[in-house]
């Protein structure tokens, strides 16, 4: 009884511990610094009106985090002023990412970000976006150099005969007239990171199933999607798309129809399964709460108003 109790009030103070605990206090000050200028950086990039100053923000923005997270056991600090930029860590804490969006122009958005392992020395790996121009992105293999951008807002680990690998969700804001989100596959190879492994099997436009990297969804921007994994369905679970929104160029907008597809994990590999739910809600709404990150007026870039 007394090792239960020594145990419990161990658990209990390291899941109440605060930054304060865990840095000297040079190096706490230092961070706190640090994070406030973050947080006003991260205002700017999405909030400024001029074009000149958000890309000047987010470069002082990637010079400063460089700078906080080289202080000793930085991995640990949450960063909580920042609220423009995802921070999300796996099941496990082996790492963290970092990502955030810079609006260009109304056809043109940029993704920056970051993978920092946890570890007490500074191990990052800077995410460059390589998104622009790049096709056939359901089958690629992509290392940090050559990201496909997108602000990640959620991870879900799973176990493979290769070892542990995670699905990364992601929000891409693409074009004027559609948006996209992301399901992307992260593993590590010698301690690097990699971004795309054959593990979904989805359907391509003709319906047939093919293993692929990642699983992408382009919509129209009118409407809002939802593509995350459901704990209490124990898988992944998306809006099922259909034509129906207004044409662009020539071409057709995809909106939500109503019903909702999904992927089962099943040794291994994400199994595509059709209409998870047998209900149509009479909006076309996820029966349960997801982030949405569509729409810069009224929202943030985490769905808040």
């Amino acid at each position: 009884m007394k090792y239960l109790l020594l145990l419990t009030f161990f658990i209990s103070t390291q899941l109440i511990a605060q930054p304060e605990s865990l840095f000297p206090k040079e190096d706490l000050t230092a961070l706190q610094a640090y994070e406030d200028t973050l947080g006003l950086m991260s205002h700017l990039v999405v909030n400024d009106s001029l074009e000149e100053n958000r890309y000047a923000a987010t470069k002082k923005m990637i010079k400063t985090l460089v700078q906080a997270l080289k202080i000793d056991n930085s991995y640990h600090y949450p960063f909580e002023q920042i609220k423009t930029v995802s921070i999300q860590y796996p099941a496990d804490s082996t790492f963290r990412i970092f990502t955030w969006q810079l609006y260009v122009n109304k056809d043109e958005y940029r993704y920056y970000g970051a993978v920092q392992m946890n570890s007490k020395k500074l191990e990052l790996f800077p995410l460059i976006d390589r998104s622009a121009g790049m096709d056939n992105i359901e089958f690629k293999d992509l290392t940090p150099d050559e990201w496909y951008g997108n602000l990640v807002y959620n991870i879900q680990d799973f176990d493979t005969y290769e070892g542990k690998k995670y699905l990364l969700f992601g929000y891409d804001a693409y074009s004027f007239f559609e948006r996209r989100k992301v399901m992307d596959v992260l593993h590590f190879q010698d301690g690097k990171p990699v971004f795309g492994a054959p593990v979904i099997q989805a359907p391509d436009r003709s319906g047939r199933l093919q293993l692929q990297n990642r699983f992408a969804l382009t919509y129209s921007a009118a409407a809002s999607i939802g593509l995350n994994f459901d704990e209490e369905e124990n898988k992944v679970v998306y809006n099922h798309l259909t034509i129906g929104g207004p044409a662009y160029g020539g071409k057709p907008t995809l909106i939500p129809s109503g019903s909702y597809d999904g992927f089962a994990l099943k040794d291994g590999n994400w199994i595509y399964e059709e209409e998870v739910f047998d209900f149509i809600t009479p909006e076309g709404e996820y029966p349960r709460p997801q982030p949405v990150l569509d729409g810069r007026k009224q929202k943030n870039i985490f769905g808040q108003r």
